[in-house]
């Protein structure tokens, strides 16, 4: 299974943007009403000295458009000078046209009048009007490297408090203002800067569709500023997102990340930075814009920073252009991105898959949309614990089509499903894959229990269920034990799974075996792992929503699901291009186009720790060096890039 590793193409030279979104410490949205050349080229200056090549850029509306029939000259004067500061000091830009909405507050231009931004046809074209404008001045600059259509505009187009978007309207005003550019003479790359929020991705309807938005613009840029009660899965919160944003299959450019030093410590700052840009890197992501390029302690008095201080300091400089940590770690990951040469990378192809089901994305009459969340955040566990088993997977869609080239197939408590979709997924057991599902009755209090058609054939069981009633969970932690070796499990180990959800969700699925054999009990005997041979392959079933109970439980990671997945790979005959055997380390490759692989060893331990790394047929050495290596020593949360050669 193809894994998504699309980069960004400019005349068919792989492109590959890291740098950060910038305001001048001068004014920050303000910052073109008291524009400083020197200051603006002594902020870039710092940031190309720490390998960053790129800035995302703001034409802050309200001020570069103050009538509806007319840019203000000054400023865009102003961005002309700052672009040529980009082009004398070796670096670019992304411009960004409708700027209405920055830091937690949002700006109107005094014309507006309270008219809708997607429906209003006069204010549409005046948005037009003005991407075109601006795009006709500034595309033949040798500066500019793209163009983002807004900022966040999910969040400025539409308040929480409002009713969202139709998707029919957002999609006419994406296509209109991606014309425009083209119209413009912008041939560079462009999407809307949105921020990837969309129902395919988080699972909530914004209006914004990731799907179909995607079919108009030349990459996807997730902004992922979410929190977790889990380190680990906190960790990977930003790949996981880029994972899901690949749903349109062009390049993924993690356009905004970061965090303010107001609330975390300077080594956590670090620590986040590297964790989220190399655990992005391996799932898929091509580009990283960190938000944002300083602070703004001077700027205490003016919103948005008045009202949201903690905004002032995201930067990763200080308000007088000093590194803080998190640049620190973005000019290591540059060294690195240069000496893997990583426009030449891919990631390998995958032979499990994680499927995601359209219930998603996509409602049916009578579905409801308060089943989304458990989707979401059981398919986001089971990522954690493949990551965790060093198990490459592709994300294959229910909506696309189940991919048909896989070996193994992970359904982490899916309650809903298609009909055709479960019976592809069938006949592809019968043809030798081996299918895993984990049973919800799902967390809300209607459609408890499965969609799932032939559950009892699939999995040779018979079902003990009372209609409407779920069998409670009654212990804190699930032991399940061993009866029979399982994969790189063994007759007599014993996995414990600590429970979480609510009063629906923490329920397990009595059978009895009809043709499938146990091969693991829980405490009272009954059984909690089956599997079910069939024609060529086999289906396995977990009797508990393991992965849900984790995804429901704070600093749960690592536990034990990953070894379920480990030895759901060793049947299925996965060889993985490395690992180790420690959960807290991640491991993975990418594979070059001359041929040479490159893994990444990514610790999770907040303390330093050796790890013997396997790679079969494989041996591993030093990065740069080429002294081989048979145990390698992370840092606290520290991260390892080294070759692999044939032996």
């Amino acid at each position: 299974m193809r894994r998504n590793s699309a980069k960004l193409l400019v005349d068919g030279v792989p492109q590959v943007w890291l740098g950060a979104n910038f305001w001048s410490r001068t004014g920050g949205p303000l910052m073109w009403r008291d524009y400083s050349p020197e200051v603006v080229r002594e902020e870039l200056r710092v940031l190309f000295e720490h390998g960053l090549r790129q800035t995302r850029s703001f034409f802050y509306w309200p001020d570069f458009m103050p009538t509806p029939e007319r840019i203000d000259e000054e400023k865009a004067e102003h961005f002309a000078d700052f672009l040529d500061a980009h082009r004398e000091i070796g670096m670019t830009s992304i411009p960004t046209f409708i700027v209405g909405h920055m830091s937690g507050d949002n700006w109107d231009p005094a014309w507006r009048g309270g008219r809708d931004l997607y429906a209003d046809v006069w204010l549409v074209s005046r948005q037009a009007w003005f991407a075109q404008r601006m795009t006709e001045r500034f595309a033949a600059h040798p500066a500019v490297a793209g163009w983002l259509i807004s900022n966040e505009m999910p969040i400025y187009g539409r308040l929480r408090h409002e009713p969202k978007a139709p998707v029919e309207q957002v999609n006419a005003w994406a296509q209109l203002m991606v014309q425009a550019v083209r119209a413009g003479g912008g041939h560079q790359p462009v999407s809307l800067g949105d921020g990837a929020w969309g129902i395919e991705v988080t699972g909530t309807d914004n209006g914004f569709s990731v799907r179909d938005t995607g079919a108009m613009v030349d990459f996807v840029g997730p902004h992922v500023y979410r929190i977790d009660s889990d380190p680990v899965r906190q960790h990977l919160n930003a790949a996981f997102i880029c994972e899901l944003s690949a749903v349109a299959g062009k390049p993924v450019v993690l356009e905004e990340f970061g965090l303010s030093s107001d609330q975390v410590s300077a080594a956590g700052a670090g620590h986040y930075y590297r964790q989220t840009l190399h655990n992005s890197l391996l799932a898929g992501a091509t580009g990283w814009i960190a938000w944002n390029n300083t602070d703004y302690d001077d700027l205490v008095e003016q919103g948005p920073y008045s009202h949201h201080p903690f905004e002032m300091h995201f930067g990763i400089t200080d308000r007088s252009g000093n590194p803080k940590p998190p640049l620190h770690e973005l000019a290591e990951f540059a060294r690195i991105l240069s000496e893997v040469d990583f426009a030449g990378c891919e990631r390998p192809d995958a032979q499990a898959a994680l499927v995601v089901t359209e219930y998603l994305e996509r409602g049916y009459p009578f579905s409801q949309d308060d089943d989304r969340p458990l989707i979401f955040t059981s398919l986001q566990q089971a990522h954690v614990a493949a990551r965790e088993a060093d198990l490459p997977v592709g994300f294959t869609r229910e909506r696309d089509g189940i991919d048909p080239d896989c070996s193994l197939y992970l359904l982490p408590c899916v309650k809903q499903i298609q009909g055709l979709t479960w019976q592809r997924l069938r006949d592809r057991v019968a043809d030798g894959a081996l299918l895993y599902l984990s049973y919800t009755a799902g967390e809300v209090g209607h459609h408890r229990q499965p969609w799932i058609p032939y559950f009892d054939e699939t999995f040779g069981v018979e079902k003990q269920l009372t209609y409407g009633v779920v069998d409670e969970v009654t212990d804190e932690v699930v032991e399940m034990t061993f009866t029979d070796d399982f994969g790189d499990i063994t007759a007599g180990e014993v996995l414990r799974f600590q429970v979480g959800g609510n009063e629906h969700s923490r329920a397990y699925l009595p059978v009895r075996p009809r043709g499938a054999k146990v091969v693991a009990t829980d405490a009272h005997g009954r059984p909690a792992l089956l599997r079910h041979p069939t024609g060529s392959g086999e289906a396995v079933l977990c009797t508990y929503p393991v992965e849900h109970f984790a995804a429901r439980t704070s600093r749960v990671n690592p536990e034990d699901t990953h070894r379920l997945y480990s030895a759901l790979a060793r049947i299925a005959g996965i060889d993985r291009v490395i690992a180790v055997d420690d959960p807290r380390v991640f491991a993975d490759a990418l594979v070059h186009h001359d041929g040479r692989v490159f893994a990444w060893l990514i610790s999770q331990h907040d303390r330093e720790v050796p790890v013997v790394p396997t790679a079969p047929g494989r041996s591993v050495h030093e990065l740069g060096t080429g002294e081989e290596l048979t145990e390698v020593v992370l840092p606290a949360y520290g991260v390892r890039v080294v070759e692999l050669k044939t032996r």
